[in-house]
């Protein structure tokens, strides 16, 4: 971390946490990359966060588990699915002792994609 600023990049931010726990959040990473590949890569609230024309996704390590923030309307799109995790408006925990559902947050990624492209203005 750099001092008061906290985290200046996404490696950075990885590159705090137990060997074990870098291997989740980078694999996590890539999924949300190759689901959102016009991304920009960023740190907000001293989280990793892709956004593209707004944010829309956000994560974080924990020590128990893998906090996804893909905004409230990305949690109610697929709250069937997602009724097997922890969560509440806008956060899933996932426990950081059992494999992420990368299809499924694959799917949440590009539902955001899609929904921020939707809401953006259109361009002439």
């Amino acid at each position: 971390m750099n001092g008061k600023n906290g985290f200046s990049s996404i490696d950075e931010y990885i590159a705090s946490f137990p060997e074990e726990v870098q291997k989740i959040l980078k694999e996590l990473r890539a999924v949300i990359k190759a689901a959102a590949p016009d991304a920009e890569e960023k740190i907000s609230y001293q989280m990793p966060t892709f956004s593209q024309n707004g944010n829309l996704v956000f994560f974080a390590a924990y020590k128990n588990h893998i906090g996804f923030y893909p905004t409230p309307s990305g949690i109610e799109q697929f709250k069937q699915v997602l009724s097997a995790y922890e969560g509440s408006k806008g956060t899933i925990r996932f426990p950081i002792d059992r494999p992420l559902p990368f299809d499924l947050i694959s799917k949440i990624v590009a539902f955001r994609v899609k929904e921020n492209l939707e809401k953006a203005p259109k361009k002439r």
